[in-house]
């Protein structure tokens, strides 16, 4: 992602417009956002457009990736770090966290103990999104789109739960992830580090087409991750009582009306 956005900011060219251009379409396939212009690209080889492409749509998921993954790298350089997110599927976080294990392993930080705490939404309950937009007389639809979505829950929770305690073994660092089920569908994500940072980001609904058990099937889900805004404690007033309210709200939904995880 790195690479991408300096080659979007023409700080460096790639070497070949083709594949630069796979690359792209795919992120912006993946991140549900409009394939940029081939041509504004492709003027960073031959030297004929600006060095910046400002009509070059951005890559928020991305770019944003990359903020949530800085500022959680920056979260492990405390000797006890502690993160809680509540998320719809867990992505954007477990793709993130790789940066501050990827710093762990090269030494850049070092932290004694990791706890992390995740809420996300119970298997259970009917999701106000993702879900189908015709859901069909059998609700077949809305079904698929349900069961996508649980397995992407799972896979990321996984995946990361994996990877962090990894780190004890490497390491030696003492390493806890707990996840509790949410009776609700959240309208927004939440990361909560070291209980001096809040970031926070409204989910955006959007219609569109993904592909669901090798079938086309039109849905309303969240459109790539957005700008995450930053609230930190002792910044202001403002961003101190944001982040000590989030925590209170945090926790009273931990301690209550969540569920233990179910995976299976």
């Amino acid at each position: 992602m790195a690479t991408l956005s300096d080659w979007r900011r023409g700080n460096h060219a790639p070497r070949e417009a083709d594949e630069l251009l796979k690359v792209v379409r795919l992120l912006c396939a993946w991140a549900k956002v409009d394939p940029p212009v081939d041509a504004h690209w492709r003027r960073l080889l031959d030297g004929s457009g600006p060095r910046s492409v400002p009509s070059v749509p951005p890559l928020p998921f991305g770019s944003t990736l990359l903020a949530l993954g800085d500022r959680l790298t920056a979260a492990f350089a405390a000797p006890h770090v502690e993160i809680d997110a509540l998320c719809l599927n867990g992505q954007s976080l477990a793709l993130a966290m790789g940066h501050p294990i990827h710093a762990v392993h090269a030494g850049v930080v070092r932290p004694a103990r990791i706890d992390v705490r995740v809420l996300l939404p119970s298997r259970d309950i009917d999701l106000a999104f993702p879900c189908a937009v015709d859901v069909g007389t059998d609700g077949d639809g809305d079904e698929s789109v349900h069961g996508s979505w649980l397995s992407l829950r799972n896979a990321h929770a996984y995946s990361m739960t994996a990877a962090l305690r990894s780190l004890t073994a490497t390491h030696g660092i003492d390493v806890t992830v707990q996840y509790r089920a949410m009776p609700f569908t959240p309208m927004a994500k939440l990361y909560l580090l070291n209980g001096t940072e809040a970031l926070f980001s409204y989910y955006t609904i959007t219609r569109h087409e993904v592909e669901v058990g090798h079938r086309a099937v039109e849905v309303y889900d969240p459109a790539a991750m957005g700008l995450v805004q930053a609230f930190g404690a002792g910044d202001n007033g403002a961003d101190t009582a944001f982040v000590e309210q989030s925590h209170l709200w945090f926790n009273a939904i931990w301690e209550t009306v969540s569920t233990e995880m179910s995976f299976m």
